[in-house]
């Protein structure tokens, strides 16, 4: 039996070869995430005598590329958890990623416990691309909010609570009323430079260029609040380039954001399984529900729902020292959907 432990890092790996008893198969070596060393490496491994085990850690997207060639290549390969790996042993597992020892202690963990080394199965390919479209979801959300924040500071000091007056919801190509709205009327002096008349005629015409719906009250409310305001900075052409960039910037994620969106819902039409759950109980499963279904079905380590469960103590667990189950012994198999009254009646007895 041979157990190849692979140290993985960003463009490169330590290889190491071990057998029973600290014999050493192979000296430890590196090889470059490059398909043709990948593979060479795949043959190399095939060609030992016995049967072969490759263990190695899961450290993001670093390790993906070598555990699906070497699945590939029709190699058992094996990706633990790092702190399963870090408690092995004399805990000599270091974070830098150069080490030949660090290779060396992952064949003796996969030596160790051989016989219960989880099988790496690769990701279908709607299944990746969904996990990968809603972690660059996250990430556009978390730089729009800021990117609001930003709008909404500048123009407190233009015209202030300006993104107030409006409260329609985002389109479907993300864009919002209020930030298209200030972009032609960026500091209050743009509203309440004109007469009452005058500024309600324009208002109507804004409305039928950017295709919103008219109302001559919601023109008489911000015409009040713009003249109730006074910008702190002056109307001035730098205030207006600020205002332009900012909106500028918060566009271009929004439409980001918007195209994810989008992606993400088709590519989840394939999981028809999933609609037809909601339809049987008299539904369509929107936006959000979709995007609580993919954070439970698909895990993600930046998920909240599976760190929970990560890092719960259960009162039993408690009773018993307190231990928390490992990440890679979690795995939520299915998911039961029904109305609310489903489970009030399966609580109440």
């Amino acid at each position: 039996m041979n157990c190849v432990g692979i140290d993985v890092s960003k463009g490169k790996s330590m290889i190491a070869v071990m057998r029973p008893f600290g014999e050493v198969v192979v000296s430890p070596f590196e090889v470059r995430h490059t398909a043709s060393e990948l593979s060479e490496l795949a043959r190399l491994l095939k060609s030992l005598d016995g049967e072969t085990r490759v263990v190695m850690e899961s450290t993001g997207n670093y390790h993906a590329p070598v555990a699906r060639l070497l699945h590939d290549a029709g190699l058992y390969v094996s990706v633990v958890n790092a702190m399963l790996v870090h408690d092995y042993g004399n805990n000599s597992l270091r974070r830098a990623k150069t080490d030949k020892k660090d290779a060396v202690k992952l064949a003796n963990y996969g030596l160790d416990r051989w016989l219960t080394l989880p099988r790496y199965v690769p990701e279908e390919d709607t299944r990746l691309m969904l996990k990968t479209c809603y972690r660059q979801y996250q990430q556009y959300s978390k730089v729009q909010t800021m990117l609001k924040n930003n709008l909404i500071s500048l123009l407190d000091t233009a015209f202030p609570d300006v993104n107030r007056l409006f409260t329609s919801p985002p389109r479907a190509d993300g864009s919002e009323k209020w930030v298209d709205f200030v972009a032609t009327f960026w500091h209050c002096e743009c509203v309440c430079g004109l007469s009452e008349k005058a500024f309600t005629a324009k208002y109507q015409r804004w409305c039928r260029k950017h295709r919103y719906n008219f109302s001559e009250e919601k023109a008489l409310d911000i015409y009040a609040s713009a003249c109730g305001h006074f910008g702190v900075i002056p109307k001035t052409d730098t205030a207006k380039l600020l205002v332009e960039q900012a909106i500028f910037q918060l566009r271009a994620t929004s439409a980001a954001l918007a195209a994810l969106k989008q992606e993400m819902q088709s590519l989840s039409q394939n999981a028809k399984e999933i609609s037809d759950a909601f339809l049987e109980k008299g539904g369509i499963p929107n936006y959000s529900q979709q995007m609580t279904i993919f954070a439970q079905a698909f895990g993600d380590e930046s998920f909240d729902t599976i760190d929970t469960i990560v890092h719960a103590k259960t009162k039993a667990a408690e009773s018993e020292g307190g231990n928390t189950p490992p990440a890679d012994s979690i795995q939520i198999l299915s998911i039961q959907i029904g109305s609310y009254s489903d489970f009030a009646d399966t609580t109440a007895n």
